[in-house]
């Protein structure tokens, strides 16, 4: 599971939900092997983001699922269900849609190359106070590989948080990031993310390169 590649990173192009569209969060362990190979998986409406997150384990390396479960993970199920998994048991959450405002995001990238992708962030509008910003390498894994069978996006590497001092003023804010992929993720099928979220853990936009699933 999750064997690893050095092809150049395939074009895939598919319109991307609004900024500001719901966004669905799914949660599992990486001790749960069960949970991502489940077929009752919660899918994303239409319209909706969608993130997969594996969660590192008490179990540590041993976990069947360790390969692909970032640290930052758990960082993010706490922000967002205000409390750790159930090591059994999948969680999801999903951040309601909100009106887009005044407020743009747009991300682009750049090929893989040497282990690392190039990602640019511009935004612009004024944000919540709080809000802080984050930038993701996320895998689209079609269903029927890698043992799962439902799609998913799979977030396999997280930079952030940033936090620009003109999200607050209005004025256009851009970060650049040189993101490494891990060894174990398929460069081909990586596409940058990128996200606001408020101070409480909510996702108040996110913006994709590419959306093909």
């Amino acid at each position: 599971m999750f064997a690893g590649s050095v092809h150049a990173q395939a074009v895939h192009s598919a319109p991307c939900p609004p900024a500001h569209a719901a966004v669905l969060e799914r949660f599992i362990s990486a001790q749960c092997a069960d949970c991502w190979t489940d077929a009752s998986t919660t899918r994303a409406s239409p319209g909706e983001w969608l993130l997969d997150w594996i969660v590192p384990s008490a179990s540590g390396d041993d976990a069947p699922l360790s390969a692909a479960a970032p640290d930052e993970a758990a960082d993010r199920a706490r922000r967002a269900l205000n409390a750790g998994i159930d090591e059994k048991r999948p969680a999801v959450h999903r951040n309601v849609a909100r009106t887009a405002g005044r407020t743009r995001l747009t991300v682009a990238a750049g090929p893989a190359f040497n282990g690392y992708i190039g990602v640019q962030l511009d935004g612009r509008g004024r944000w919540p106070a709080g809000s802080r910003v984050w930038i993701a390498l996320v895998e689209s894994v079609p269903s029927g590989t890698d043992g799962t069978t439902v799609p998913r996006q799979l977030v396999r590497t997280v930079a952030g948080p940033f936090q620009p001092g003109e999200r607050l003023s209005g004025k256009p804010w851009r970060v650049v990031q040189a993101m490494r992929w891990p060894e174990t993720a398929k460069p081909e099928r990586l596409f940058a993310r990128a996200w606001v979220e408020h101070a409480d853990g909510r996702i108040v936009a996110m913006a994709g390169e590419r959306c093909a699933r």
